[in-house]
């Protein structure tokens, strides 16, 4: 649909508590592939919960032209769902095997309209996104995250969607599913507004547009053409700002300058006066002008430093102020060698099915190891990870832990309470830190002020982590072994630079899940390990 397209006008928007998101908010997209930008907390994910009408604005409309399809972040779904109840095609394909078993009642029909080729149309949907052989009546809590995001992106393209809208539609997926969904997007042919941190997705938009409080800019090209062009206009905002600087302390200079004249002016001339020995009125009357005339000089030098000033504020507001986490984590050290965890021939069965296979897997994790963690989605990478916590007890094998304390990211984020503010919650893990220390650390996570007492229910995906990161790496004690699960989806890219520096600094052990080969990379990786077909493998670390 070439006219398909999302209006926005006027809009404003704020949380109950009165803090604003967005302040008289105008702007259009229309066709094509458009990648939607801004630091974590921007409102990103906000905005598209506003263009779908789950969020009323304050102010102003939104308006969609087309059918719509949205994928949030955090999907609403529950883990008895089957897969045809998540796609919506239970009640049609119910509908065609009544038909087809010779129940003729009208309701059937009516269920089923145009959809007689629901169940071909569904396959070729799952195919398209990795999920060829998912059965349409398995449980959802069997299925992996990567898999439920590409199920939940499925269940979209059924609606046949003239403007599709998608929340980090990337995060847990592996490398493959990435890429066919990289493929899926680029024949999508509507109106596709897309919240991404993937930097390899967001080199295949058409635009990419950056989301202020009060303005949506609109840059052509792809990631890589933004960056630059943001690159360039920093260079003449610097240069502006440099230039006006100096123009202040001219103006402010010469302002002191003119001031000294008239004063020394005015002393001559008062001595002069006394010595021409002048009447008392007529002294009077050229001690006034000449007052009047160094106030007037006076006014105009003080108004050339206001406007001087005025212009390196308008410099100044074009510069980006790029808040940057600043993460330090637990000073752990743990010695070479210590065994942190043992487990051999372990074992879990889901559903009824095993996870592993026969004779289960062996895993030893030794301090101060740095391990990624590796393999294609539904593998049963976070189950391994879960039987390391101990938060999943296996149904065969040993399992020894040694008494650090061991850390655990979920994947899910789901380790605080929604109700309580970040503070509270941070609180709840480190009750022994003083409250300024705990205040000072949130700060480092970029929670400062009023931010630090939202309830964690009205954060953003990228907020959560970073409370989440937060509670995790500096609750008592320290850990001796982090566990993270996908640790950079939804953290902005600055922020998983942070991440990265903060990681290759921490002396403790960890193991990462991540199927971000560049994070990956970064963080100084010396074991990688792959599961795969329910074998725990030892991989070169070149393979990463």
């Amino acid at each position: 649909m070439s006219d398909a397209a999302v209006v926005c006008s006027h809009v404003s928007f704020a949380w109950p508590d009165d803090t604003p998101v967005f302040q008289d908010l105008s702007f259009t997209v229309t066709a094509g592939r458009t990648g939607l930008v801004a630091p974590n907390g921007s409102g990103k994910s906000t905005l598209l919960k506003l263009i779908a009408g789950e969020l009323p604005p304050a102010t102003g409309s939104l308006s969609v032209n087309g059918t719509l399809g949205h994928l949030p972040q955090t999907l609403p779904l529950t883990g008895d769902l089957t897969v045809a109840e998540v796609l919506g095609v239970a009640a049609v394909i119910r509908a065609l095997d009544a038909v087809e078993s010779g129940d003729v009642s009208e309701e059937h029909f009516v269920t089923i309209g145009d959809d007689w080729d629901i169940e071909e149309r569904t396959r070729a949907q799952l195919d398209r996104l990795g999920l060829a052989g998912l059965a349409l009546d398995r449980r959802l809590g069997t299925l992996s995250g990567g898999q439920v995001v590409s199920l939940g992106l499925a269940a979209q393209l059924l609606k046949r969607p003239d403007v599709l809208l998608l929340d980090e539609p990337t995060n847990n997926l592996d490398a493959r599913a990435r890429h066919k969904l990289y493929d899926v997007l680029s024949d999508f042919g509507g109106c596709l507004l897309l919240v991404s941190h993937d930097r390899a997705l967001l080199d295949r938009m058409d635009r990419i547009a950056e989301l202020g409080s009060d303005e949506l800019r609109l840059y052509r090209g792809d990631f890589t053409a933004y960056e630059e062009a943001v690159r360039a206009e920093q260079e003449v905002a610097e240069k502006n700002v440099r230039n006006a600087e100096q123009e202040l302390k001219r103006e402010k200079r010469e302002m002191q300058q003119a001031r000294e004249r008239a004063e020394r002016r005015a002393s001559n001339a008062a001595k002069n006066l006394k010595n021409a020995g002048l009447p008392r009125i007529f002294a009077g009357t050229m001690k006034r002008g000449a007052q009047e005339s160094a106030g007037r000089a006076g006014q105009t030098h003080a108004a050339r430093v206001g406007e001087a000033r005025a212009r390196l504020d308008e410099a100044g507001r074009a510069l980006r102020d790029e808040q940057r986490l600043a993460l330090d984590l637990p000073d752990t050290q743990v010695p070479a060698g210590r065994t942190l965890f043992l487990g051999e021939g372990m074992q879990v069965r889901l559903g009824g099915r095993p996870v592993f296979a026969e004779g289960g897997v062996d895993l030893t994790i030794r301090g101060p190891e740095r391990i990624a963690l590796t393999g294609p989605n539904g593998a049963g990478k976070t189950t391994l990870l879960r039987l390391v916590t101990g938060d999943l007890t296996p149904d065969g094998g040993e399992i020894r832990r040694n008494d650090g304390r061991i850390a655990y990211l979920s994947q899910r984020l789901d380790l605080l309470d929604e109700d309580r503010t970040v503070a509270e919650n941070f609180a709840a893990y480190a009750p022994r830190r003083p409250e300024a220390e705990r205040m000072n650390l949130l700060a480092r996570f970029l929670f400062r002020g009023a931010r630090a007492h939202l309830p964690v229910r009205v954060l953003s995906g990228g907020e959560r982590l970073r409370a989440t990161l937060a509670c995790v790496l500096y609750a008592e004690p320290a850990p001796h072994l982090l566990l993270l699960d996908e640790p950079t989806n939804n953290l902005d890219l600055v922020g998983a630079g942070q991440l990265e520096s903060a990681l290759d600094s921490y002396r403790g052990a960890f193991v990462v899940i991540s199927h971000d080969e560049r994070f990956l990379a970064e963080i100084g990786v010396g074991r990688l390990l792959r599961l795969e077909d329910g074998r725990l493998t030892e991989a070169g670390v070149s393979a990463v």
